[in-house]
């Protein structure tokens, strides 16, 4: 019965190899960037299996390997629901916002609502953006931390957290968008091909697919955890704090992603890399990311691990059971590279943020483009070393995913909500957008402190819950003081939106 984690020299060998070789094919590409378009959209020159693949890159990040192999081992396949829910946005981003964010000419989302509204809702839009940004970045850190950590715990979770943050920061700041682009290509085919072989492993070692499904215990068997037990993953909480609130965040406002799309050569290519997304990696990546978790529980009941193997721990544990030296270290370098790949296009996307929404309109006009270049790669750096400082606060969690779920519960709602309204309801106006994102972002902090104003939205989960149910609760509120204001104010003229709301009259050309 495996108990403990072992690591042979030859893995760490192939973990720092591997660190050198990314970080190195990720600084090869600075050399191609001379300007802030190529710092921050990459020329506009890639395919759509390019996107595609680093798109799915950037949505598996370390943090999916823990995380989901955390529920699934606790709860079985219902871990599967988050990566499975992106469908019903393809249509409303395909045909509606893709369009829009390309044609329009906008290299960021706080740029979109300064043309949509106003000045005012573009500031606040885009100090809400930030704090989204870095604080997934920190939480990428701090999970990749806690794998390393349980390699070599002389290193604590903190300080394995800084090493990466400044790995990602280097070739990031050097290339930028290429950068970022060209090492997830890399990184998505070896995260992909890890997880799906360490689940085959698996599957051999405990005697084939028929041993493994009976082994997991019948209740871990549904599609869908139930639907307001237990707090801390029920479905209706799943469905309005991932499915909701976090997938159109993601991909309608994340300008990470968003950065991703506008790097296509036009949007007919970014609509193919949605739908190869959507429809083909996401469900590979829902197995790939939970694998781990399944065969925990199935090893556990067939005792081949042991009984006290710790949710949090139980991806490092199986790999370290299924893989021999070398190829341990290969499966955690993949690990690193799920990181790598979320948290570079997360860094690119707020040095963009900075130089496009704050540097350039208000703290120092019209210098020359080399100029904001510069900038941009030192905004890279603050947001790294502002993001592995968050690593100290994700600790006090009691998982990964609760973390998350927490972060995003109350960060994504007022900005999901301004931007559907905005980009779908010529009447939304300049005044509602602003205090939609503003008030919403209020009402939710007033939340944390009083979580009982949750509990009318919770479905019946307990108090442990409110930290998914809070997505209901912020997208309700925002809902309402959008609506609400906008009939009371004064909207734009259809032909001053033109191009910018996806409806007949208004739509983009």
């Amino acid at each position: 019965m495996q108990e403990t984690t072992s690591v042979a020299g030859v893995d760490y060998v192939v973990i720092v190899v591997y660190f050198f070789l990314i970080l190195g094919f990720g600084t090869i590409f600075g050399v191609r960037t001379k300007t802030t378009k190529d710092f921050f959209l990459a020329g506009q020159r890639f395919p759509w299996w390019l996107i595609a693949m680093s798109c799915v890159a950037t949505t598996v990040g370390s943090y999916s390997f823990i995380k989901y192999s955390e529920v699934a081992y606790k709860y079985g396949f219902s871990s599967t629901q988050t990566y499975l829910n992106d469908w019903f946005i393809m249509p409303i981003f395909m045909f509606g916002w893709l369009p829009i964010i390309y044609c329009s000419g906008v290299t960021s989302i706080p740029e979109y609502f300064a043309r949509r509204f106003d000045t005012k809702t573009r500031i606040v839009a885009t100090w809400v953006l930030i704090i989204y940004l870095v604080g997934y970045i920190g939480i990428n850190f701090y999970t990749l931390g806690i794998a390393m950590h349980a390699l070599a715990p002389k290193l604590g979770e903190f300080w394995w957290a800084a090493v990466i943050g400044v790995i990602c920061a280097v070739y990031v700041t050097a290339g930028g968008q290429i950068s970022v682009i060209m090492t997830d290509l890399v990184q998505g085919f070896l995260l992909l091909l890890a997880g799906l072989l360490l689940f085959g492993l698996g599957l051999h070692f405990v005697g084939g697919f028929s041993t493994f499904w009976h082994a997991i215990d019948p209740p871990m068997r549904h599609a869908f955890s139930d639907f307001n037990r237990p707090s801390d993953f029920s479905f209706v909480g799943i469905f309005w704090q991932d499915g909701m609130a976090n997938t159109t965040m993601l991909y309608l406002i994340n300008q990470g992603m968003i950065l991703r799309f506008l790097s296509a050569r036009n949007p007919n290519e970014g609509r193919k890399a949605m739908t190869v997304v959507v429809l083909v990696l996401m469900p590979v990546a829902a197995i790939v990311v939970s694998g781990a978790g399944w065969l925990g529980r199935a090893m556990v009941n067939l005792d081949f691990l042991s009984s006290e193997t710790s949710a949090k721990n139980v991806f490092v544990a199986v790999a370290s059971l299924l893989c021999g030296p070398g190829l341990f270290g290969f499966v955690i370098a993949a690990l690193t590279a799920a990181l790598m790949s979320t948290a570079d296009t997360l860094i690119n996307a707020v040095s963009s943020i900075v130089v496009t929404d704050i540097w350039r309109p208000y703290i120092v006009r019209e210098k020359p483009d080399h100029y904001y270049l510069k900038v941009g790669r030192w905004g890279a750096v603050v947001a790294s070393l502002v993001a592995i400082l968050l690593v100290l606060v994700y600790k006090r969690f009691g998982s990964v995913y609760q973390a998350h779920a927490y972060f995003t519960g109350a960060i994504t709602p007022p900005l999901v909500v301004a931007a559907v309204l905005g980009g779908f309801w010529p009447r939304y106006t300049p005044t509602a957008a602003f205090w939609t994102i503003l008030g919403g972002s209020i009402a939710i902090a007033v939340s944390i402190a009083l979580p009982e104003l949750v509990a009318p939205f919770s479905h019946g989960v307990g108090p442990e819950g409110y930290k998914f149910m809070r997505a209901l609760y912020g997208l309700a509120v925002c809902g309402v003081i959008g609506v609400m204001v906008t009939l009371f104010t004064e909207p734009k003229s259809r032909e001053s939106i033109r191009g910018l709301v996806c409806l007949p009259g208004a739509g983009a050309k």
